[in-house]
């Protein structure tokens, strides 16, 4: 499967469903794009960036 980055806007929570119900880190992190992850994007709750230079994706 296709995965993007992505990472949370300030003042939302984006919990992780892989991750257990984690927070989506501030930083951002990799995730699969599918039906959830496409909703987050469609609601305004997060945003798809590139990593940060030198970190490694999650």
């Amino acid at each position: 499967m296709k995965r993007i980055y992505l990472k949370p806007v300030p003042g939302r929570a984006c919990p992780d469903p892989e991750n257990g119900g984690e927070l989506l880190p501030e930083g951002g992190a990799s995730v699969p794009h599918n039906a959830y992850w496409q909703r987050r994007l469609n609601d305004g709750d997060a945003v798809e960036c590139k990593p940060a230079k030198g970190g490694k994706p999650a």
